[in-house]
């Protein structure tokens, strides 16, 4: 087992370089960030017990440049790295590169990355470990040809998706085979723009299901287990808007369940670090495995508040070959949490960016509330990046409780000069299928539609 890592450079920015940077802080170790041209003045580069330029705004020149990151790291004596999410957390050549030059990747194994990175091999994994799949294609598709042959057989509606995607890049929904053609080129070239990686693959729609992911933890000493789930339905274009846990729809019976087959399929992959499975979840309570994300999540501190365990320092400890020290009977559930992602996006221009400076801020608190965050005011939010200003998260003794919590502090979140989606998630908070607990993926789209 290693000894504690002196220096930490984290290759990543906004809300989750900040959480690392913050972890770094509690346990002792130095933090070092990387920013590009446009990041100059980000709160990440500021935090940071050191900082280093790797190059202009375009992400593909900066925190998709992996030999710039290394260099960094070197230049720095950084003796790991830590991701994130997005950007490179799911690219094994990555992950190699660092091991190669000396430096530890905080996350799984090169191994885990191209068998679980992968969505088509995710699937086929998941399929041997004997958890139950969505219909479809059997790995990457090759070509059109190969994927007109493949949406014949599955039948529509279906969704194509990005072999390597995740956070709603590359997807589309198709109902006939006269879309198939533009939406294979459209959702390949912005899978390639996005994770430099074209390949599709195709599976059945399943309609209006819910999205349920399970938290996962492993050790390098065989030990997985899941910090029970996180209900991400709802979503625009694909993209998680607001999540909670537990889930009001699955009873225990099914939480065991399917917790039971996330952690069989992470040990199938050899898996170690943060992790979560994702599975689709029929109005009958079937479950279909739908992909795995082997990285920390934007919604991590959901699932922090329910259980008291910071996964990002775990993440640290696991990188260092330190054991969990606890089993799948010492997890307790306390409570119920909530998350609502805050965006520079404008819900009534179809969530349309909307980048600018921010003129004046309020940040929520108060009791069981947590903000996320990587802005300040007069922070100019750049136009190259992922639209999220903050997460804010709630905590209360039962669901009631963090919905109460939710709107307050939402309300809270005042913000000039700049157009964000709060007023949106107070009308989400008060949409009637919410309050109850029957929503589903379609939920946000047919909520725009009404008006």
């Amino acid at each position: 087992m290693k000894s504690m890592f002196k220096k930490i450079l984290i290759a990543n920015r906004g809300e989750i370089a900040v959480r690392v940077i913050r972890a770094c802080r509690d346990m002792g170790i130095v933090s070092a960030a990387v920013y590009s041209e446009a990041d100059r003045q980000a709160l990440h580069s500021q935090l940071a017990d050191e900082s280093v330029c790797i190059g202009p705004a375009p992400s593909r020149d900066s925190y998709l440049n992996m030999n710039q990151i290394i260099s960094a790291a070197l230049a720095l004596k950084a003796d790991a790295i830590h991701p994130g999410y997005g950007y490179l957390s799911e690219n094994a050549d990555f992950a190699e590169l660092c091991a190669e030059h000396g430096i530890t990747f905080i996350g799984p194994s090169p191994e885990a990355l191209r068998l679980l990175g992968d969505k088509a091999q995710a699937i086929d994994t998941a399929r041997k470990a004997g958890a139950p799949v969505v219909p479809g294609s059997n790995g990457a598709l090759p070509d059109l040809a190969a994927a007109r042959a493949c949406a014949g057989e599955i039948g529509f509606p279906l969704m194509l998706k990005a072999a390597a995607g995740g956070g709603g890049r590359g997807i589309r929904l198709l109902r006939a085979m006269d879309e198939l053609e533009s939406a294979f080129t459209t959702a390949s070239e912005e899978a390639k723009s996005f994770f430099g990686d074209g390949r599709m693959y195709m599976e059945r729609y399943i309609e209006h299901p819910r999205h349920i992911e399970f938290q996962i933890l492993g050790d390098q000493h065989g030990t997985v287990i899941h910090l029970g789930e996180r209900e991400c339905s709802l979503q625009r274009r694909h993209q998680k808007v607001l999540e909670e846990a537990p889930s009001p729809f699955l009873t225990p019976a099914k939480r065991a369940e399917m917790g039971a087959a996330a952690v069989k399929i992470a040990k199938a992959a050899g898996y170690y670090g943060a992790g979560t499975i994702e599975f689709l979840v029929g109005a009958d309570g079937s479950f279909y495995f739908m992909e795995m994300n082997p990285r920390i999540q934007v919604e991590h501190p959901v699932t922090e508040y329910i259980t008291g365990v910071d996964l990002v320092s775990a993440q640290i400890r696991v990188a260092l070959g330190e054991p969990l020290g606890f089993v799948q009977d010492d997890v307790t559930i306390k409570g119920h949490a909530m998350e609502c992602r805050v965006n520079a996006e404008d819900p009534d221009a179809g969530f349309a960016p909307r980048p600018g400076t921010i003129n004046g801020l309020h940040v929520p608190g108060g009791p069981g509330v947590r903000v996320d965050a990587a802005i300040y005011q007069g922070y100019t939010v750049p136009p190259f990046y992922d639209s999220l200003l903050a997460k804010l998260i709630v905590h209360g003794c039962d669901r009631d409780e963090a919905l109460a919590r939710m709107k307050r502090a939402m309300a809270e979140f005042l913000f000039e000069g700049i157009i964000t989606n709060c007023d949106f998630h107070l009308r989400l908070l008060e949409h009637e299928g919410f309050k109850s607990g029957d929503y589903s993926v379609d939920t946000i789209g047919e909520m725009m539609q009404e008006g």
